[in-house]
């Protein structure tokens, strides 16, 4: 519905948002070198050994709807941080890094480098879990950093509700709305695509809704002193 260009929103406490920059190339370099064939492709065993598979990284004994297999060259407490640097596709890999470019700057200077680094880490282990938990016996693997910028989104919405944010609207027109609009419009989809998707599909819903209160919790904790909510 809306994609995210530019926020005006300036930086306060850092001089420039090291770890923000630092998670898009690496999960940029991932993709390019690993993923699209045109350095090497790692192919669907090297996929499932990085990916979270739910039924293997709970220790269920059989798996539903298997698409593939594993080298097991991976262990599986590695997967939950691993996950979150593939990417299905380029559109899936620049969704990602578009929202986390634009929103995660402002994130890292309300805590400062180390913590968004951890919050960021936390966010996506948490959004893996979660949806290993509504889905234990799938075979399906999970990937994708949609479950850590999730928890960005949430931590921004509840930072900077009210700051103004460029977007392009429905493909084609340029906006400058509200992040409580923007934002909220995305999460209230996830909480609409959670309660109307039945079975396995295309995008993990359960992962964005753990990422998303995961954020909402941590920003209590993880934000520097004196950093306010709801500015």
């Amino acid at each position: 519905m809306f994609i995210p260009l530019h926020d005006n929103n300036p930086l306060r406490s850092i001089s420039f948002p090291f770890v923000t920059v630092t998670l898009i190339l690496i999960n940029v370099l991932v993709f390019v070198v690993f993923q699209s064939g045109l350095v090497y492709n790692m192919g669907n065993a090297g996929t499932f050994d990085l990916a979270i598979v739910p039924c293997q990284l709970l220790g269920l004994g059989h798996c539903v709807a298997n698409s593939g297999s594993a080298t097991g060259a991976v262990p599986e407490y590695i997967t939950p941080i691993s996950y979150m640097f593939l990417h299905g596709g380029w559109m899936h890999l620049i969704g990602n890094m578009l929202f986390l470019w634009v929103f995660g700057d402002n994130v890292e200077d309300a805590m400062g480098h180390f913590m968004f680094l951890a919050f960021y880490l936390i966010c996506g282990v948490i959004a893996g879990y979660t949806h290993s938990m509504m889905a234990p016996a799938s075979g399906i693997p999970l990937i994708g950093a949609s479950g850590a910028v999730a928890g960005v989104i949430a931590a921004y919405l509840m930072l900077h509700p009210n700051v103004l944010v460029w977007v392009l609207a429905f493909g084609a027109i340029s906006m400058h709305l509200r992040a409580l609009w923007v934002l909220g419009a995305w999460v209230a989809m996830q909480f609409i695509s959670v309660m109307t998707t039945h079975g396995p599909g295309g995008t993990a819903w359960w992962a964005h809704i753990g990422g998303l209160f995961a954020g909402a919790v941590l920003i209590l904790v993880m934000r520097r002193p004196g950093v306010r909510l709801f500015e």
